[in-house]
């Protein structure tokens, strides 16, 4: 898997992580706080913190990746926020939109889907988006797909099976499917996971190209699927929902690992509360 992918692919389920708690009971207004820490061939290499408010039937989630240490002062300058919000019905979630806002070497992208009937898609771009033909993404190929992280919080929502899925994601620019595999469960102890309630699910994660820009060949890009990643999912409370705890990832330059390193909630004030309605 490469450096990239692999990037992407984590942060989209460890920003999804706050997420997984909440369709399994009913809780009051919320919010929930976490981090996760990415190294590189054993330095430090990006950091993810995102938050996580709920009211009601109503969830608002946001997350922030940007590179740290070693990997921020010898390479491209990259920033990264994603947004999901939209509500859980008797059928899971619902999302209302979806947003991405990136900045690689000065040069900012933001994307905002808006999700209508029958998976249809509004989207927004800026600055606007005018690809070639060969990197375009067809009308049908958006159908049903979502922003990362709306689209990894349907995978977290199957809990004990939320491995052996496909979750379809959509940056605006890049239409992948997130495949999942499950190939073997671990207890805390081995998982080096102590605080994990129970045996841990281990999955390989890939991502298969659909339609979009991409900058590497199409042949490099299906030999990478011998190599996906490998991810630890884990319960830390009293619900069935998993939520990622630890990844490795091989890729052409060193391995890839990241890890959970806070997760904390607490309640929304009134003004919170106010707010997020908005």
């Amino acid at each position: 898997m490469s450096f990239r992918r692999a990037l992407l692919a984590f942060a989209s389920c460890a920003t999804a992580a706050s997420l997984l708690g909440t369709p399994a009971r009913a809780q009051g207004a919320h919010q929930i706080d976490g981090s996760y820490e990415i190294t590189f061939a054993g330095f430090s290499g990006f950091h993810i913190d995102f938050t996580a408010r709920y009211d009601g039937t109503a969830y608002d989630i946001e997350s922030h990746t940007f590179k740290t240490g070693v990997l921020k002062a010898i390479t491209l300058q990259y920033e990264g926020r994603n947004r999901a919000w939209g509500a859980f019905g008797p059928q899971g979630a619902q999302p209302r939109a979806g947003s991405l806002s990136i900045m690689v070497s000065h040069q900012p992208r933001t994307w905002i889907a808006q999700y209508g009937a029958g998976g249809a898609i509004q989207e927004t771009y800026n600055p606007p988006w005018n690809p070639p033909p060969k990197d375009t993404i067809p009308a049908d190929k958006k159908v049903g797909s979502f922003d990362p992280l709306t689209a990894v919080l349907f995978v977290g929502m199957k809990g004990d099976a939320a491995c052996d899925q496909v979750a379809p994601s959509n940056d605006g620019k890049r239409r992948i499917d997130v495949v999942l595999r499950k190939v073997r469960t671990e207890t805390p102890e081995q998982a080096g996971v102590p605080q994990a309630r129970g045996d841990l699910l281990v999955c390989e994660l890939y991502s298969r190209r659909v339609a979009g820009e991409f900058f590497d060949a199409p042949e490099e890009a299906e030999s990478q699927r011998e190599h996906p990643m490998t991810i630890w999912l884990a319960r830390f409370d009293d619900t069935t929902m998993r939520y990622p705890a630890k990844l490795e990832a091989r890729t052409g330059f060193g391995t890839i690992r990241g890890k959970l390193l806070s997760l904390t909630q607490r309640a929304l004030s009134e003004d919170e509360k106010v707010a997020m309605r908005r």
